[in-house]
């Protein structure tokens, strides 16, 4: 009797390990990969639309030729904030590069169809809130930074706006060298066409929603 229940455990064992295993990011890398032939294919159009080449968009965003010509051929996953530069040189608001912008009376975004996009250092995350086409000036994300996350923006397109609300946490953001501690609830309203940080000195995660507004023609 004690033979077959090791017989059997010893089988169940193998057809353990003989099953094939997913890593537990898969669901993320299965995301980043979309959303990174999406940003392609809405580059290319965005680029050939306003009659700029490569090195054009390079010298208006100061991504390098090679950096752009490796995106919108997918074959890269671009951070946070290569996609802010992009959309700074082509003077589009950030959605623009990886939203829908379908047309209809209620558009619904799941949580699976916009992935969280990531800073160069993988400490801070943004998901885009806001569905497609609610919107042509107003972006909503959820912002998440982790403990000792530094993360410093480049300045937006003229005119941007951006209203911070702490949801978890103690954020402390600087523009311009204007230092701002916020606190759980607190909220700030600060021009986003400048330089701008925010930083994370504690242990623990903080979790923001940040609305962009950005101004047409500014």
């Amino acid at each position: 009797m004690a033979k077959a229940k090791a017989t059997a455990k010893a089988a169940a064992k193998a057809n353990t390990s003989s099953r094939p295993t997913v890593k537990d990011t898969a669901g993320d890398d299965i995301g980043a990969a979309e959303m990174a032939q999406r940003v392609a294919d809405v580059l290319k159009v965005l680029r050939r639309d306003r009659h700029l080449s490569l090195d054009d968009l390079a010298s208006r965003s100061g991504v390098s030729r090679a950096a752009l010509s490796q995106i919108e051929g997918a074959r890269t996953n671009p951070t946070l904030a290569v996609l802010w530069k992009i959309a700074v040189g082509l003077d589009v608001p950030f959605h623009d590069l990886i939203g829908s912008n379908e047309q209809q009376d209620v558009r619904v975004l799941r949580s699976g169809d916009a992935p969280p996009l990531k800073s160069g250092d993988g400490r801070m995350e943004s998901r885009l809130l806001s569905p497609g086409g609610a919107s042509a000036d107003v972006e909503v994300y959820d912002l998440r930074f982790q403990p000792k996350a530094v993360h410093r923006s480049d300045p937006h397109s003229k005119g941007t706006t951006e209203t911070l609300v702490v949801l978890t946490g103690s954020l402390r953001l600087i523009v311009e060298g204007s230092e701002h501690e916020l606190n759980i609830g607190d909220s700030v309203f600060f021009r986003a066409d400048v330089p701008h940080t925010y930083e994370n000195r504690t242990a623990r995660e903080i979790r923001c929603i940040d609305v962009i507004r950005y101004v047409r023609g500014g």
